[in-house]
This record gives structure tokens, C-alpha cells and sequence, in this order.
């Protein structure tokens, strides 16, 4: 028999037992496989509901086309103005309404059906976008149409934000609330990465009409996935849509200090440091439409890889002080990408600021989630949204009038700077917020 020949069992018994796996080799496998194990997404909330899963992949097929939008928009202005200041002004102009809708929105989310109320603004929202891909057919576009049309868009946000969030915590277990945000922020960044990157092909490609109007046939995922669900009506204890109404959940949210401090960590941080409003003239520099989709792209490259790997947050219960830390280092990252000195380095740094971002936002959902009660639930998402919207578009705008005193590189790196001592100071004022704990009842 050749020595490549399997052994026969005499042989095997001739030469005995192969030698016992060392006993340290195994428990190394093991802990390899713990870490494995609490790093990898839970996707338990796709496989266990099946209304989940509809609103899941509806949205993403529908966000996807909404971040054609968000590229296309912001590129459109600045190519018929040449100013960052007008795309930081178009921010301020979007917030505007978004303020009154998103308590409205958070309002009547508590009171109506919220399926129903998701699939009129989706429909609203397609709209909007055709609007702008007639815009873009004219030998010259109008200015004034993408500052009437990108406020209504923010309007309607504020109509569908609220809805949407507040059927998250019907549709999952509350055990799930934290894997469910993840899996949420994923799907939103897988948008983020292929939505900017594919817009800027697009945009040099085939023009903003074409890009513009895939956003429009993207809402029809949405909407088919919307009407095979079930409906989702208000609690039996809800109260009627007033200004009583929105007060109270003002009032509520005011009483708990870690919400307060979740919402304010996050203004902080994205009033200092949010350098979109830059892009196009940063993008400028290095390539044109191009290089602006992998700008925009970078920060969600960052963030799926953070929620791919979200598996320790269930680990995590100190939700503050990781909402905190999160943050500054988005201000970090933020002024590490003002100083870069070449695009490589600078697209490391915006993805790193997104992983930031997107660890911040699982633990301020999952707060959120796991604290607010369901009566209370559409108008705190509404305040929610002001929370996290705000602080981007004042960033943009404040982003905006610095580059048109100091330049681009020093308004993004002074920015980060500033962004992390705000949220310092946020943080050391509102010791509730900094010392919550979500296993200490609430």
C-alpha cells in the first residue's frame, strides 16, 4: 500500500487513537466563536414578522431612490447658482415647514392609521419628485421651483417620518427593538452607499432627468408593500390630533432627561459638524459628479460596516454615555476629513464619521423604543424628527455661510472641532442622560 493510500482499520488500530484536540485549541474556537456571534447583524425581527419584512424591503427600494434625489437636488443648485451658500440656504428653507409638519405628523400619527398615513405621503412624495424631473427637462431650469418643491419634500417628511417610526415597536417584540434598529440602519445605509454613488454615474451619464425619474417609479415598491399589509390603527387611549395634543408629548419628553439629552447630543453634533452642504464644491476640486457620489457614499460605507457588525449593542446598556461618546468621535472624524490632505484619506475619514453616526443612532432608536409608550408614540417620533433633522440642515446652512468667510477646508475642520466640545458640554449638564442604564426600570 502507497503512502497516499488510506490506512485500513487494522492499521488504525495498530497505531491507536488519533491523538485528543488540545483542550486550549478548543475553548480558542469557542471564544472565536463568541465573537463572531456578537458581532454578526440579528436578523431574528426579518424571519419572525412578516409585516416587518414588507415595510423592510419596500422602503429600501423606495429610500434608494430617494437618495438619487438627495444628491440630485443640492448638484442641480449649485450648477445653476456656483454657490455653496444657496445649497446651505435650500436646508434652512426645507426646515422651515419640516417644523410644523413633524409635530403635526407626530400628532396624527398617535391618531389615525399609520399604514394609511405612510402610504399618502409616499404618494405625496413621488409627486414632489416629478415635479422636479419636469424642472429638469427645460433648457433651463428654475431655481425657484427646487426652493418651492425640496420645502414641500421636507413638508411631506414630516408627514411620513413619524408614521413609519411609530409602527417599528407594533410590528416587532421589545427584545427586538435594538436589532430591529440595526437592521433599520442598515437597509438605510445600503441606500446611502449605492443610492449617491450610483446617482453621480447617473448624473454624468444620462442627466438629472433620468435620475429623477427612477426616484419616481422607486416609490411603487413602497406603496405595493404598503397595501398587503395589515392596517395598523391608533391605540384604544389615543388622543384626538390637537394642539393639546402635541403639548403634551412636550411635555413629556421634557420630563425625561435622557430623551432630552439624546435629542440634544445630536443636535449638537450635527449643527457643528455636518459638511454636505460642502460636497459639491469639495467635490469640485477632485472630479466633478463623479467624486460627489463617493462623498456622499463614504459616511454610508462607514455605517454598514458598523451595522453589519452590530451584534455587541445588545451588549450595551449604558445607552447615554455610548450615544456621547459616539458623537464626538463623529466630530472627530468630521475634523479629520477637513484636514485630509488627498480624497483617499479624506473618504477614510467620512467613513469613519458615518460608523460614528451610525452607532449614535442604534442607541438613541433603542432608547427611544425600548422607554416611549405606544399613546405617546407618533409625537414623540415627530419630535424626534425635528431632533435629528434640525441639527443636519442648520449644519448645512451653517457649513455653508463659513466656507464663504474662512474657505471649505476650514469650515468642515472647525466645524468637527467645535462639534466635539458641544457635545461635551451637553452631556456634563444632563447627568440623567449620561448615567442612564436600560436595566434600571423606567
Amino acid at each position: 500500500m502507497s503512502e497516499e493510500e488510506p490506512r485500513t482499520t487494522h492499521e488504525a488500530e495498530r497505531l491507536g487513537p488519533a491523538p485528543p484536540v488540545p483542550a486550549l485549541a478548543s475553548e480558542d474556537t469557542g471564544r472565536l466563536r463568541r465573537l463572531l456571534g456578537m458581532a454578526a447583524m440579528d436578523i431574528g425581527p426579518l424571519r419572525r414578522h412578516r409585516d416587518y419584512r414588507l415595510l423592510f424591503a419596500g422602503q429600501a427600494l423606495s429610500f434608494f431612490g430617494s437618495m438619487l434625489t438627495y444628491v440630485a437636488i443640492p448638484y442641480q443648485l449649485y450648477q445653476l447658482t456656483g454657490s455653496s451658500l444657496a445649497v446651505g440656504l435650500l436646508s434652512l428653507a426645507e426646515l422651515i415647514p419640516l417644523l410644523f409638519t413633524a409635530f403635526l405628523g407626530g400628532a396624527l400619527a398617535d391618531a389615525v392609521d399609520r399604514r394609511r398615513m405612510l402610504q399618502l405621503a409616499e404618494l405625496s412624495a413621488a409627486l414632489a419628485v416629478g415635479v422636479l424631473f419636469a424642472n429638469a427637462l427645460l433648457d433651463q431650469p428654475r431655481v425657484w421651483v427646487i426652493f418651492v418643491v425640496a420645502p414641500l419634500m421636507a413638508a411631506v417628511d414630516g408627514f411620513q417620518r413619524p408614521a413609519l417610526d411609530s409602527m417599528i415597536p407594533r410590528l416587532v417584540g421589545r427584545d427586538e427593538l435594538a436589532a430591529a434598529s440595526a437592521l433599520d440602519s442598515f437597509r438605510g445605509e445600503l441606500g446611502m452607499i449605492a443610492g449617491p454613488a450610483i446617482a453621480g454615474v447617473l448624473i454624468a451619464s444620462v442627466g438629472l432627468p433620468v435620475t429623477y425619474a427612477i426616484d419616481v417609479v422607486s416609490f411603487g415598491a413602497s406603496l405595493a408593500a404598503l397595501a398587503v399589509m395589515r392596517a395598523m390603527p391608533p391605540p384604544e387611549d389615543a388622543d384626538r390630533p390637537s394642539l393639546r395634543s402635541v403639548v403634551d408629548g412636550f411635555r413629556y419628553a421634557w420630563s425625561r432627561q435622557e430623551l432630552m439629552g439624546s435629542y440634544g447630543v445630536d443636535i449638537a453634533a450635527m449643527f457643528f459638524a455636518m459638511p454636505i452642504a460642502l460636497f459639491p464644491a469639495y467635490a469640485e476640486r477632485f472630479g466633478g459628479a463623479g467624486v460627489l457620489g463617493l462623498l456622499y457614499a463614504a459616511p454610508a460605507v462607514g455605517a454598514l460596516i458598523a451595522s453589519a457588525t452590530s451584534g455587541w449593542v445588545r451588549h450595551v446598556h449604558r445607552h447615554g454615555i455610548a450615544i456621547t461618546w459616539a458623537a464626538a468621535s463623529w466630530g472627530v472624524a468630521i475634523t479629520c476629513f477637513g484636514l485630509a490632505p488627498n480624497l483617499a484619506l479624506a473618504l477614510v475619514c467620512l467613513g469613519a464619521a458615518g460608523a460614528a453616526d451610525m452607532v449614535s443612532g442604534i442607541f438613541r432608536g433603542t432608547l427611544w423604543n425600548q422607554t416611549i409608550p405606544d399613546r405617546l408614540r407618533g409625537r414623540l417620533a415627530g419630535i424626534e424628527q425635528v431632533s435629528y433633522s434640525s441639527g443636519p440642515l442648520l449644519g448645512n446652512l451653517r457649513a455653508g455661510a463659513t466656507a464663504e468667510l474662512v474657505g471649505v477646508r476650514a469650515s468642515i475642520a472647525s466645524g468637527g472641532i467645535l462639534c466635539v466640545v458641544a457635545v461635551a458640554l451637553v452631556a456634563s449638564a444632563l447627568p440623567v442622560f449620561r448615567h442612564y442604564d436600560a436595566r434600571v426600570p423606567q
